[in-house]
């Protein structure tokens, strides 16, 4: 049974982190880790924002070396120079210390980026891109860099589709890693968080701060599913991790006058289905827009984005639009004409919103991921991370915890954290209930209903079993899921329809899915 909010209450913790996306985890687990007493806190359920709607590409960094408009972009500033590198630097070592540690996780993939005459990059400069990368990350997962001279290319899958194949002077060809899926990480980190001590909690949201006398601060939380039921405790450091909703989070406080730290752009996507051959293979481009494009592989299908405009928007309301869809088959055909699609091939979309850094020079944010401290605003003792990708999440918990190390003692003893894969109990006589992802059984929906604080069917499907991510995205099955899920949650008939019936319109609206008939 979930615990009532008032077991919170009067409480007092040397951290409290708000948000849990994947950087808000992580600073969970490792602050618990450390000997911090913790308290974390997600208004919904892990990985609902940005953490859950990214490309789910644990890539290499190979943008983050891109110049601007001219190749001189870097030479005639040096800054952005060296934060490309420390970024490019930082995704490597993501991805070498997330495929190491925990490789059920991740997805080897073969992307291929193609370099056209006269195109944005030349073959030259894209060799010296992945020589820097090779020179900045660790030898332990290579990129298994080639590039392939056009006759190679037109042996290739996928990659033989390629648009204007008489310009092509040769494909950049490289080792490329999907996390599989961020939303079960997160979920994995959170609880390896409690197990280490912390106190974790989805559907709590963050009313109201203020300072107390002592210094540290007295923070109001109330239960979203009880919306009646509050607490207040105590937190001696507040470490804001909640993403696009970073600023809600800082102008909830009753002193200090915080300013602006985000600025959010939409990304959406297009899953689609291709031929079987083209498994594990994708494409990195730039689009006409002369931004970054991606056609990836996920399981047995494709994915094509993301679009990228400034989001402006209802944070808890980010969907794909029509517009987008077509936006997205648009370059999708560009890129690859035979394919030819069109909008009934799209099975499903996504879209989420980049909590990148405010920037008033950067009209599309400021990507390098930045702490804040609110002192500065009136708010001592009060953080927050912006612009943390899913890809560098590993490193953010540290890093946030040396910051916390420098304002305080922890009042633990510290212990290992278990970057482990927490994987479901195999039940052989639980039958697949997918037909196009057998490898997801009704018991791993029962077993996460049971020990992994789901509350809803899309708890469930979404961010426990990761069903929801395959070509049905489980529409039809999901009164099988909601049966297998009501003994441990306690739903009768009536809750078994209503939760089948709020997971079909979550799909209907924030995927487009299409109900048949």
């Amino acid at each position: 049974m979930r615990p009532s909010i008032s077991t919170l209450d009067n409480q007092a913790y040397d951290v409290v982190v708000v948000g849990g996306g994947v950087n808000g985890v992580s600073a969970a687990q490792n602050l618990a880790a450390a000997g911090y007493s913790v308290l974390l806190i997600e208004k919904k359920d892990f990985a609902t924002g940005a953490s859950g709607r990214s490309s789910r590409l644990l890539h290499c960094g190979l943008r983050y070396l891109a110049p601007g408009k001219s190749v001189w972009d870097f030479a005639l500033h040096p800054s952005r120079l060296a934060v490309a590198l420390r970024m490019a630097r930082q995704a490597m070592q993501s991805r070498a210390q997330f495929v190491t540690s925990t490789p059920e996780r991740a997805r080897q993939l073969r992307f291929c980026f193609p370099i056209w005459k006269g195109g944005a990059y030349s073959g030259w400069q894209v060799d010296l891109a992945f020589k820097i990368l090779a020179g900045v990350g660790p030898s332990s997962v290579p990129l298994d860099y080639k590039r392939l001279t056009p006759a190679e290319a037109a042996q290739t899958p996928l990659v033989k589709w390629l648009r204007d194949a008489d310009r092509l002077e040769g494909v950049a060809a490289f080792r490329e890693y999907q996390f599989d899926g961020p939303e079960r990480i997160c979920v994995e980190t959170a609880l390896d968080a409690e197990r280490l001590g912390a106190t974790v909690r989805n559907y709590t949201a963050l009313k109201a701060m203020e300072k107390a006398a002592d210094g540290s601060w007295k923070l109001t939380v109330e239960d979203t599913l009880s919306p009646a039921e509050t607490a207040t405790v105590r937190a001696k450091i507040v470490l804001n991790t909640a993403g696009l909703w970073i600023d809600r989070v800082a102008g909830s406080a009753k002193d200090g006058k915080p300013k602006r730290r985000i600025l959010g752009t939409k990304g959406s996507h297009i899953v689609v289905r291709l031929p079987d051959e083209c498994r594990d293979y994708g494409v990195a481009t730039i689009n006409r827009v002369e931004e970054p494009f991606y056609c990836i592989p996920m399981h047995d299908l494709h994915y094509f984005g993301p679009t990228e405009t400034v989001y402006e928007g209802d944070p808890d309301d980010v969907h794909p639009t029509e517009e987008e869809i077509e936006w997205l088959i648009g370059e999708a055909n560009h890129l690859l004409p035979s394919i030819a699609l069109k909008r009934d091939d799209v099975l499903f979309a996504w879209s989420g919103v980049r909590p990148l850094t405010y920037d008033e020079a950067l009209p599309k944010g400021k990507r390098s991921r930045e702490i804040y401290d609110y002192a500065q605003d009136g708010m001592p003792n009060v953080y927050a991370m912006t612009a943390g990708p899913v890809m560098t999440h590993r490193s953010a918990g540290p890093e946030l915890t040396a910051l916390v190390a420098g304002k305080l003692k922890p009042s633990r003893a510290p212990q290992p954290v278990s970057y482990a894969a927490r994987l479901f109990p195999r039940d052989t006589n639980a039958p697949p209930f997918l037909e196009d992802r057998p490898d997801i059984r009704l018991s791993d929906i029962a077993y996460a209903a049971e020990h992994e604080k789901a509350v809803s069917l899309a708890d469930l499907m979404v961010r426990r079993t990761m069903a929801s991510w395959s070509a049905t995205m489980g529409y039809d099955a999901a009164e099988q899921a909601a049966r297998a899920a009501a003994p441990a949650l306690g739903w009768d008939e009536a809750k078994i329809a209503s939760e089948v019936a709020a997971y079909r319109a979550y799909l209907e609206h924030f995927h487009k899915v299409r109900a048949a008939g």
